[in-house]
């Protein structure tokens, strides 16, 4: 079946799910206070994410991993988008980090909760990248609040 000339072209799954690059853009950003109040909670949740995923991929490899990871990319991805700035998913990424520092350092009686293994390894080297690949993607503004971005 052919579509007519004057549809509109069909947009990929990526565009549909995540916007073009030119409607991400044209997004009115929150204001000031809000996006502080949202900085302020993505912390611990970048934190709480980091410290489930690493039971869940341990819990049930390899699904776990994936179930893990497609949390860190909607908790990095969906900071991006509430704040509207790549501070706002550099936020959740600095507390997945840490937590996960945390998590892989071994504990006095001989226990750990992330193993040298696949998995695990996975784990940290994907959600990572994942944290850097949303910290990068382009939003309307640079870094940090108040700072203008770059003229379009």
């Amino acid at each position: 079946m052919t579509e007519p000339a004057d549809a509109p072209p069909r947009r990929s799954f990526p565009a549909n799910l995540l916007g073009t690059r030119e409607e991400r853009l044209a997004e009115a950003q929150p204001p000031l206070t809000g996006r502080i109040a949202a900085y302020v909670l993505l912390f611990p949740l970048g934190v709480a994410v980091s410290v489930c995923g690493s039971f869940v991929q341990a819990l049930w490899p390899p699904v776990g991993v994936l179930l893990a990871l497609a949390a860190t990319a909607g908790t990095f991805y969906g900071g991006l988008r509430i704040t509207g700035t790549r501070l706002g998913a550099a936020v959740p990424a600095a507390g997945w980090f840490l937590a996960m520092l945390l998590m892989i350092v071994p504990r006095p009686e001989g226990d750990n909760v992330l193993w040298s293994n696949a998995t695990s390894l996975g784990w940290l080297f994907a959600g990572s990248v994942l944290g850097v690949i949303c910290a990068t993607l382009p939003t309307r503004t640079s870094w940090f609040p108040g700072v203008p971005g770059p003229p379009r």
